[in-house]
Formats: C-alpha cells, sequence, structure tokens
C-alpha cells in the first residue's frame, strides 16, 4: 500500500491574529499544513526545529525586524521566503530580496494572489534530490485581475554539467564553481545562473526569465530579475564597469559574455 505524500509545511510569522488566521487559512486551502509564530525569535526556533518548506515573514515585527529574521533564517533553510509589509517603499522590498526573501507581498493582500504566487514557486523544484515529479502542466488559481485561472507548463529543467569559462555548473547536484571554488549562491541566484549559461550566446529577456525562473504571472515584476541579477553579479565578483561574465541587454534582458572575451 502506498502511504500519502507528506504535506508541506508553512511557517507564518506574523503578530497579527488576524493576518495570521487569513495565511492559516490561505495556505490550508493550497495544501499546507501551517504552524504560527507570534514575534521574529519564536520564528527563528520554529525554523530550527521543524524545517518548514515556505515561510512567510512579517516585515513588523515586535522584537525583531522582519529583515533581521530573514537574515537569520536564510542559512538555516532552503523554504520559500514570502516577506509581508504594510509599507510600499521599495527600499523594503530591495532589500529583503538581498537577503534571501523569494518574493514580496504588500499588505493588504489578496488571499487568491498569495495562492498563486505560492504555487508558481513551488513549479520550481527546491533541489535535485527532493524535486517531485512535476506534471507537463498546472492549473493555477488565477491572479488578481485574471478572468480565469491558467495553465502553466512546467518549465524545462537545465540538466547535466555547464563551462563556461572558469564557472562550472551541476544542474543536478546545484552546486556552482567559480575558479574551482564554490559560490555560495541562493536558490534563485542558482536558477538564473544556470539558465543563462545553459543558453549562452541567446539574449534572455527579463520577462522570459521571470517565466521560467518564477513562474507564470509575474510579468509586471521585473524587478526581481534586476535585483537578483544584481546579488548574482555580487558573488560573481563583477565589476559593474567592466563585467566578465553577464552583460546587460539595455532594454531587453542579460546573456552571458563569451569567455573569450575575458
Amino acid at each position: 500500500m502506498t502511504s500519502e505524500p507528506a504535506a508541506r509545511v508553512a511557517l507564518i510569522i506574523e503578530d497579527d491574529a488576524d493576518v495570521r488566521q487569513l495565511l492559516v487559512m490561505t495556505l490550508g486551502m493550497n495544501g499546507f499544513t501551517t504552524i504560527e509564530a507570534g514575534s521574529g525569535r519564536e520564528g527563528v526556533a520554529l525554523v530550527r526545529g521543524r524545517r518548514p518548506d515556505l515561510v512567510t515573514l512579517d516585515l513588523n515585527l515586535p522584537d525583531i525586524d522582519g529583515v533581521e529574521v530573514c537574515r537569520q533564517i536564510r542559512p538555516l533553510t532552503d523554504a520559500y521566503i514570502i516577506m509581508i509589509t504594510a509599507r510600499q517603499d521599495e527600499i523594503d522590498r530591495l532589500i529583503g530580496l538581498e537577503i534571501g526573501a523569494d518574493d514580496f507581498v504588500v499588505k493588504p493582500f489578496s488571499p487568491r494572489e498569495v495562492g498563486a504566487r505560492v504555487n508558481a514557486m513551488f513549479r520550481r523544484p527546491r533541489n535535485a534530490a527532493s524535486a517531485e515529479p512535476q506534471q507537463a502542466g498546472t492549473v493555477d488559481a488565477a491572479p488578481v485581475g485574471s478572468p480565469a485561472a491558467v495553465v502553466t507548463p512546467a518549465p524545462e529543467p537545465v540538466e547535466g554539467l555547464l563551462v563556461h569559462g572558469p564557472i562550472e555548473i551541476d544542474a543536478e547536484g546545484r552546486i556552482a564553481m567559480l575558479d574551482g571554488a564554490e559560490l555560495p549562491l541562493t536558490r534563485i541566484e542558482f536558477d538564473l545562473l544556470a539558465t543563462l549559461v545553459s543558453g549562452p550566446r541567446r539574449v534572455w529577456q527579463r520577462e522570459t526569465l521571470l517565466a521560467k525562473i518564477w513562474g507564470d504571472g509575474w510579468v509586471n515584476d521585473q524587478h526581481l530579475v534586476e535585483v537578483h541579477i544584481r546579488n548574482l553579479r555580487k558573488k560573481l565578483n563583477e565589476d559593474t564597469k567592466a563585467p566578465r561574465f553577464i552583460r546587460t541587454v539595455r532594454g531587453v534582458g542579460y546573456r552571458m559574455i563569451p569567455p573569450s572575451a575575458d
């Protein structure tokens, strides 16, 4: 007799009881078992003890700022992290993404939007060892403003060993090396680099990268690509004025610089 697959676990770090309950309902409807924390310290402890698959993290917590909580838990887990805030400031979004958050949701938010974004995240395998088989297409809740649910093809995985000058990428083991040293990449940074290197002569449009790595319905979030590319460049020790690996094609996207140009 085949046992049922274990439910994914979502940790909700939120001090507002009403918002917390809304997220419990939303994530429960999307197949998650939920655990809750009302403070940052409690949330960090639960990440250590419960190993969640998803973390929703309020930016304004009563004890530790959400940015600092994200900074503390990112080295502990490869869970997807969604930061939630009532503040509209772009700087909050950039800081959160730079320290390892995967997405940002501003209050008041739509439960359907949160569900759709979470589903899009989980279409990307967390890692090669734990990735679950994906169907050819997935039907998701429609993003806000969409007339109906959409069918999104699962992105084609990057496979094998990819080499681009001093960069080596083991796609199956999810290891990226530069000059023989392993790069400390986040999940999204790894996916971006592997995608760019898989088609080194191609100019990758921002919209294409969003659809491939984040999933469908993200065309209005091109800043996500820009921020993560910037973080990736830092880890590649790029000189922004004279890049060694990733070239910006103005108004379009990005492509790899041929190794012979080093």
